[in-house]
């Protein structure tokens, strides 16, 4: 961190000795004064990242000083400390843009919270040009009930309400955190992202909560965790049914009390973090299990979100694909125009067990194998074409003719449709199936083979 500045403004020298020591341990460069003259002539010559200003240091005008700062370093953040602060005071303080006020003695962990936030502050405000340029989190969709959970997400957005969102693997859970980060005022701050099923329970817990120094063999320095890290943006914990019960029970004291224990540690550190967790579980089959907390469900399940599944939103296939292959295009220096009616209609009847995740493979890797300007079905390389019958009737695709029936029915239909549409052409055939030769070659003979003897 060098070169982030941080002033102290203290008259009683042992403390301000103190808070500059604490802050300088922690990496930035620091100036402390003791007076009010002081501390304006430092800020009319340096840019800083964080003032801290004790309210009863002569010749101060806390309200003065925090409009001359304001004006001087606009993106820094201004942290205010007293004895027996006036409640008036702290509130005109607050509203006039001071970060905080806080009652003293303030501690060290206290301190490292308020100087890395002033620190994420000035990043994000410095790479703002390259966030801008970077694309909004865009859901594609005409699907009436996706459209209805991203106004519920939109409307709520700006809350410090949990989110808890459910789904199947590959229904854009991520999206929609990101979308809910994006669409709040958290939206300058961090937006960080913990797997909880990809790290052991000792890993996760010093993950989430960091820990301190000499806390277990091999914690060689103090690490902060990714609540710590999140402060003031949000914290995204994906597969939350994965996390073993101990922890648990550690995360619903952080959501309630909003403060943090790092391992080893004995000063627990406030924290400022909205959570959005997702799971692609049952939630309440884990709970009925005892592999997950009641108790923190309800906790985390302020704002519920379900995302469909790809096979209950087949109206949104032909847009997905359009912008895949324009994704893609551009990912891989490609040009091609889109995919065929044949193609499109062998999507409509594959059986998306990835969802929108496996959809966006298969076309990544179409638009890669296309030879020429248009996705056939042969570019999609899918070993099986697997019919999908919807509620009410035939799954979109299906020739009108053929009726819903059991799917190895269906799919005897389907292949025996395509040969009468290729004039027994069985390479043609296979091709707008997306099988091998091979496969139809065998299908054919199983076929045979169940025919009664006449």
């Amino acid at each position: 961190m060098p070169g982030h500045r941080i002033l102290i403004i203290q008259e009683n020298y042992r403390e301000r000795k103190r808070l500059q020591e604490t802050m300088e341990d922690f990496g930035f460069r620091v100036d402390a004064v003791a007076d009010g003259s002081s501390a304006i002539a430092a800020i009319g010559n340096r840019d800083y990242i964080l003032m801290v200003a004790d309210v009863q240091t002569p010749g101060f005008s806390p309200m003065d000083f925090l409009k001359e700062a304001r004006f001087r370093s606009p993106e820094a953040r201004i942290l205010f400390l007293a004895d027996h602060p006036l409640v008036e005071e702290a509130v005109a303080l607050m509203k006039a843009g001071a970060h905080d006020f806080i009652v003293k003695p303030i501690n060290s962990s206290q301190l490292e919270l308020f100087a890395k936030g002033a620190l994420v502050r000035k990043t994000s405000r410095k790479n703002k040009g390259k966030s801008a340029a970077r694309r909004p989190v865009s859901i594609i969709t005409r699907d009436g009930e996706m459209k209805r959970l991203l106004a519920l997400a939109a409307k709520v957005a700006d809350s410090t309400a949990s989110v808890l969102i459910q789904g199947e693997s590959g229904t854009g859970k991520e999206l929609f955190a990101r979308f809910l980060h994006e669409q709040s005022r958290r939206k300058g701050m961090p937006f960080v992202a913990v797997n909880c099923a990809a790290l052991p329970e000792n890993l996760l817990e010093s993950e989430l909560f960091g820990h301190e120094k000499g806390a277990f063999t091999g914690a060689v320095s103090r690490k902060i965790g990714k609540f710590e890290a999140a402060h003031g943006g949000t914290l995204f914990l994906d597969e939350i049914t994965e996390m073993q019960i101990h922890l648990q029970a550690k995360l619903l004291r952080v959501l309630q009390e909003k403060m943090v224990d790092r391992v080893g540690g004995s000063d627990p550190v406030p924290v400022d973090v909205r959570v959005v967790a997702t799971t692609n579980r049952k939630v309440r089959e884990t709970i009925e299990k005892g592999e997950f907390r009641e108790d923190l469900f309800y906790r985390l399940n302020t704002i519920p979100l379900l995302i469909p599944p790809l096979r209950h939103r087949r109206g949104d296939l032909s847009l997905l694909v359009e912008h895949f292959v324009e994704k893609y295009n551009k990912i891989d220096t490609r040009n091609v125009k889109g995919v065929t009616a044949d193609t499109l209609a062998l999507l409509g009847r594959h059986v998306f067990s990835g969802n929108v995740r496996e959809l966006e493979n298969i076309i990544h890797r179409a638009v890669l194998l296309a030879e020429g300007e248009m996705i056939t079905p042969g570019d999609l390389l899918l070993e099986e074409s697997s019919a999908v019958v919807e509620e009410g009737g035939a799954a979109p695709g299906f020739p009108h003719e053929m009726e819903p029936a059991p799917l190895k029915k269906m799919e005897e239909q389907m292949i025996f449709h395509t040969l009468d549409h290729t004039e027994g052409n069985r390479t043609h055939a296979a091709k707008l199936l997306g099988i091998s030769v091979r496969t139809l070659r065998n299908k054919l003979n199983e076929y045979k083979q169940h025919q009664p003897a006449t």
